[in-house]
């Protein structure tokens, strides 16, 4: 049976990673409301998660609810796969499922001052288009940005506590582990989830 702290976060900066490479976030509040939103880190001096960032689009119901009680949960969910036995040499091994998760609870407060929108929304979209061959730019929508825009609500998530699990393979025998990795290695769609667990 694995200790506690077997599956916890090494350093502030394995948060931060799985935050920064799988954006996509469940926030979850009051009513009950959940919606799928890309959310980017604020972090501080010490590499810790201080506050989360987004924006919902205004006629989201989720927003009058959040105005009334700013309490959500924000879920994020990284590299994750099934784990065989069939992979194994020892096939009495169970089946598993291997992944990276953190949830944070927060406090939400919105803003929607037209400059801090275009900040916000500036740092999404080079976050996203970062690295990619030919980045695009808002520049390129002309006015139409500013109209889609005003659409949409920014908000800051102040965290009040939360909690990471990366679960990836660190309770498993060494001749477990390599068998798992090894039939990671042979696909493709893993290569992700096989780095993690490497570097776990």
């Amino acid at each position: 049976m694995a200790s506690p702290g077997t599956f916890a976060a090494r350093a502030p900066q394995d948060v931060v990673r799985l935050v920064g490479s799988h954006p996509l976030a469940w926030v979850v509040s009051d009513g009950p409301h959940a919606t799928l939103l890309p959310l980017r880190a604020v972090v501080a001096p010490d590499g810790s998660i201080t506050q989360l960032r987004g924006h919902f689009a205004r006629a989201n119901p989720q927003v009058a609810a959040l105005r009334a009680k700013s309490d959500a949960l924000l879920l994020f969910l990284g590299p994750h796969g099934y784990i065989s036995p069939s992979w194994m040499n020892d096939r009495t091994q169970a089946p598993t499922w291997n992944y990276a998760s953190a949830q944070f609870r927060v406090e939400l407060s919105f803003f929607e001052e037209a400059e801090a929108l275009e900040e916000l929304l500036r740092d999404l979209i080079g976050a996203m288009e970062h690295g990619r061959p030919n980045p695009w730019r808002q520049e390129e929508m002309g006015a139409r940005f500013s109209s889609l825009a005003r659409g949409i609500i920014g908000f800051d998530a102040k965290i009040l506590s939360s909690t990471a699990k990366f679960k990836l393979g660190q309770d498993e025998r060494r001749d477990v582990f390599a068998d798992i990795t090894s039939a990671l290695a042979r696909d493709p769609a893993a290569a992700e989830l096989l780095q993690w667990m490497l570097d776990f």
